[in-house]
């Protein structure tokens, strides 16, 4: 078993060890008979560091448990070779990195407390990612109200710059102590106190004062199968998510030519705007549609099936708007078309009047088989893809071919 002496000093940076034993295959590694490196459990990620042995460093990529509770160092390759069973090793964590994750995760559980104090929501899952975090809550819903207060609740915590403190009681002490969750384990416990506010059994690695986390800050809100998640990031991370978002914000009052908290109301504005010129233009389409298929019909004769056939390729115009034209002719008795779009890819649409024997599912399937193409429809309307344009008027003769007798 390895020592782990973050169980009692998340900001002891450096140590000693001894080699126990060395782990091969293609993720070479080490366990040593102390550390300081966390390794990835609880919701929190591994530290990064150092090993040095007689001189030479090797970098330490990921730290894990491994069984009967040792804990696995995988380092760079290149630095394995002075890594032997029983080598004297100086350890360094990266402290930047371990006091983030320290934030964090002492973050989480006044977050958590406040949840808890507020509605009486108990976490279920933490989760530390490279950018944010978050917790699910047993809740089947939960208010953007109900997130500001408990974010308030958690930072005026922070404020109150409360001791964070660590004890060891057995689990039958444990059940006694009005933990906000009892750990699932045999033996003794170790517990994270936030003084008069959270007191939970958790291994990982915490602040010594709440003011230590810094700001709190709610990101994002959504429900998930087990409740309803919760993101957020802590100290920096929040300086730094608060910086990107008030960028953003500026940069977009700077495009709308208004204050940054007016941004909302501009994109409103603007979405309704761009809704009522795509009805605008949808409209102009259709009217442009239905001359269009009076024009074709004009240019079009009774085929010797006894209706009238529409054959037209569209070069500059989409599918979208051949379709139109095709719902326009088969709106009308009597009518067929085989009609071609070349953009945004090349497209052909059959299309049938119900009072008319043709199918044009069945005709576009059978030309498409023979053309590399593919797609489908109904009796009345359908419409595929062919891989290029003189395949499209070469499919498109072959319907009209078959539509004409």
């Amino acid at each position: 078993m390895t020592k782990r002496l973050y169980y009692r000093d998340s900001f002891l940076h450096t140590f000693d060890a001894q080699v126990a034993e060395v782990v091969a295959g293609d993720r070479p590694g080490v366990i040593l008979d102390v550390t300081a490196f966390y390794p990835t459990s609880g919701g929190q990620v591994f530290d990064t560091g150092w090993l040095e042995a007689n001189g030479a460093k090797a970098r330490v990529t990921e730290v894990a448990e491994a069984d009967g509770g040792r804990v696995v160092h995988y380092v760079d390759p290149a630095g394995m070779s002075h890594l032997q069973p029983g080598a004297r090793v100086h350890g360094a964590i990266d402290p930047e990195r371990r006091f983030d994750h320290m934030q964090q995760h002492t973050g989480q559980h006044v977050l958590s407390g406040a949840f808890v104090r507020l509605f009486d929501l108990p976490t279920v899952s933490f989760h530390m990612g490279t950018e944010s975090c978050t917790i699910d809550l047993a809740a089947e819903s939960l208010s953007a109200e109900q997130a500001v207060a408990a974010e308030r609740l958690s930072n005026q915590v922070v404020m109150e710059d409360r001791p964070v403190e660590i004890r060891f009681v057995s689990l039958d002490e444990a059940r006694t102590l009005g933990l906000r969750k009892l750990p699932e384990r045999e033996g003794e416990i170790r517990l994270i106190d936030v003084r008069d506010f959270d007191l939970t059994a958790c291994g990982g690695t915490h602040v010594t004062r709440t003011g230590q986390i810094g700001c709190i800050l709610v990101r994002k809100i959504e429900k998930v199968r087990q409740g309803i998640r919760v993101e957020f990031v802590c100290g920096m991370r929040a300086v730094a998510a608060a910086r990107r978002d008030h960028q953003a914000l500026t940069e977009a009052g700077e495009l709308f030519s208004t204050h940054i908290w007016q941004v909302p109301q501009q994109i409103r504005k603007a979405l309704d705007d761009a809704r009522a010129q795509g009805k605008r233009e949808h409209a102009l389409l259709e009217e442009l549609a239905a001359f269009e298929a009076g024009r074709l019909l004009q240019a079009t004769t009774m085929s010797a099936a006894g209706y009238r056939l529409v054959q037209h390729i569209f070069e500059s115009r989409d599918a979208a708007f051949a379709k139109l034209v095709a719902h326009r002719l088969i709106a009308l008795p009597g009518i067929v078309a085989a009609l071609g779009a070349v953009l945004p890819q090349p497209t052909l649409i059959v299309a049938a009047s119900k009072d008319t024997p043709a199918n044009a599912g069945a005709t576009l399937k059978q030309v498409l088989a023979a053309h590399g193409g593919r797609g489908g429809g109904s009796k009345e309307m359908a419409q595929g893809g062919v891989p290029a344009i003189d395949v499209l008027r070469s499919a498109l003769a072959a319907v009209v071919a078959r539509l004409s007798v």
